[in-house]
């Protein structure tokens, strides 16, 4: 059975990652304990709420160099929600800009809709070739709620590496819903709130570690 730390860092539905997180055949821990987290098979590193708020609890915790250590080292990591939007470069909430983890360049702005947040299940464009999204039909919906995202893709890899398979949703215009890239996988959107489908992206995550 796979090991994997949720990063317990003040900000994520840990209650439910954790549930969804054993539903998906994983031997779950919840920690901040840095030898926990760089030792699991996978880290799961959930937010939600405001982007600069989860920086700083993560900072605390010393999650951002958690996630670098791990990720050095080629071993998975996947963020949710503000989980992931933490991983690129910085975000602007209300004109503060908050450096990121820096893990992919790009910036998390608020999304450009007539309704914001964006809150409800939506169809998303999976990456072809998808392993994250592998056995899971097309027009499946996923639970979404964000009122802010990445909304370009900015990493040029230059062909030295495999691409990175990057997904994305529509509301209001085109923003990044999931990425894999190498060890580093994420999802705008709440698998652990998606029900069925949530636990079979959940599953596959699981079963590549």
């Amino acid at each position: 059975m796979k090991k994997v730390t949720i990063l317990d860092y003040g900000s994520g539905n840990i209650r439910s990652a954790h549930r969804a997180m054993e539903r998906a055949g994983a031997e779950v821990t919840v920690t901040a304990d840095p030898r926990t987290a760089v030792a699991a098979d996978g880290l799961l590193v959930p937010g939600v709420g405001a982007y600069a708020a989860c920086m700083a609890g993560l900072k605390a915790v010393h999650g951002d160099r958690i996630i670098g250590e791990r990720l050095a080292g080629g071993r998975p990591v996947m963020g949710i929600c503000v989980g992931m939007q933490i991983l690129f470069e910085k975000g602007i909430e209300f004109g503060v800009e908050t450096e990121g983890c820096g893990e992919w360049p790009g910036t998390v702005e608020r999304l450009q809709a007539p309704v914001v947040p964006h809150m409800g299940w939506n169809t998303v464009e999976a990456a072809e070739g998808s392993a994250l999204f592998a056995g899971i039909d097309a027009d499946t919906r996923f639970y979404f709620v964000h009122s802010y995202a990445a909304q370009k893709w900015e990493l040029d890899v230059g062909g030295r590496i495999a691409a990175p398979k990057v997904t994305w949703a529509e509301h209001g215009g085109r923003f990044i819903a999931a990425v894999e890239n190498g060890p580093l996988w994420a999802t705008q959107f709440h698998p652990e709130k998606s029900g069925d489908a949530g636990a079979v992206l959940l599953r596959n995550w699981v079963e590549s570690l």
